[in-house]
């Protein structure tokens, strides 16, 4: 019997483009596969048949050799252009993605979760135990997981047979992909349960108490083995990953292990020097200025920062001090400010007597000021 012309065979014009031939061998392929029809003795040579065709036509030599000699320039008795191994399996390849050699598919394991969770930088800096709530899939108490209803089991695919893949095997190649009938599983739920329709797990809240360690930072993230998601059919669960951010501090900014705040100081104080309270998270503590301080000078307080999650070193406090400018003055107070600008306008003037006795009564202004 003489061989039906290849793209006949396919269903494709001479000018169909490579990409649409793969189209078409698949859906043919897929229709007159020997494991789809089993004992079907036509349905297996018209498999073949579309193998071969296929073969030659995604070939470009071939198919060359086919446009202008037709089957006798393919044919390898007669020194054309014959099949070859390589080629046709990289292009099967292409089409269905291979196939993962072995059998049966495992069940897969639980996703992952993610909870985002927002501490404030006391909490973050001294850690705490946390309630979480978690909506999850969790294994069907009623079924254990297996998606059959009690008292009956899942049977083993027909079609596999098990496996959970089914295999287009010709010649020296074989390809395999998950059985349609049982999408991978190896076995047919005939009886689902009725609580997780056959799914083996159900859709559920849990409540887990979570230990967040001291100096945890925005970024930090604590991994919870097995509180993810519950996996298909009694495989193992997912994780849990909580997330961690801080909220940003009315007055203090973290760095690493460091913080860092901004501490108004008056005018007096930075000229004369003094002690100031300083905000801490454990507190106030006092800080000594010395005289002639500059806005903006930091001053670093030595162990008041953070506690490293990690190495457990503790950070540092560090203040920058920002002057404060004097408001709502009467005017006595601004004839003294006057007369102190003036004695600073030349270098003998701030050492005449007269200067000092100006600066006494300076002073005792600031002080007035400031009580």
């Amino acid at each position: 019997m003489s061989k039906r012309d290849y793209y006949e065979v396919l269903g494709v014009s001479r000018d169909t483009s490579e990409r649409e031939i793969k189209k078409a061998y698949k859906r043919l392929a897929m229709k007159f596969h020997p494991d789809r029809n089993p004992g079907d003795k036509a349905a297996e040579a018209s498999f073949k048949e579309i193998k071969e065709a296929y073969e030659i036509l995604t070939d470009s030599d071939k198919k060359a050799a086919y446009d202008q000699f037709g089957h006798a320039g393919v044919d390898p008795n007669r020194g054309g252009h014959g099949g070859g191994q390589g080629d046709f399996g990289d292009v099967f390849g292409d089409i269905f993605g291979g196939g993962r050699r072995g059998g049966q598919r495992q069940a897969a394991r639980g996703s992952d979760l993610r909870y985002n969770l927002e501490l404030s930088l006391e909490e973050a800096v001294r850690g705490l135990t946390k309630e979480l709530r978690i909506p999850t899939l969790a294994t069907c108490d009623l079924c254990d997981g297996s998606g059959a209803k009690k008292g009956t089991s899942a049977t083993t695919c027909g079609t596999c047979h098990g496996q959970g893949q089914v295999q287009m095997r010709q010649g020296f190649f074989a390809v395999q992909q998950a059985c349609p009938t049982c999408h991978g599983r190896g076995k047919i739920i005939k009886d689902p349960c009725g609580k997780c329709h056959g799914e083996g797990r159900v859709e559920k809240s849990k409540t887990l108490s979570v230990k967040i360690p001291a100096g945890v930072d925005t970024g930090d993230r604590i991994r919870l083995s097995g509180e993810g998601e519950a996996g298909e059919f009694g495989a193992p669960p997912g994780d849990l990953y909580v997330q961690v951010s801080v909220r940003e501090h009315a007055i203090f900014t973290r760095d690493a292990n460091n913080l860092y705040c901004e501490v108004p100081i008056s005018f007096s104080k930075a000229a004369l020097g003094g002690e100031i309270e300083v905000p801490t998270l454990d507190g106030k503590v006092s800080l000594k200025i010395p005289t002639e301080t500059q806005t903006g000078r930091m001053f670093r307080l030595r162990g008041k920062g953070v506690k490293s999650v990690r190495s457990h070193a503790v950070g540092d406090l560090l203040c920058k001090v920002v002057m404060e400018t004097p408001v709502n003055l009467n005017e006595k107070q601004k004839e003294l400010l006057r007369e102190f600008e003036a004695t600073l306008t030349g270098e003998s003037k701030k050492h005449s007597p007269k200067a000092e006795g100006f600066f006494d009564g300076v002073k005792k202004f600031f002080q007035d000021l400031n009580s």
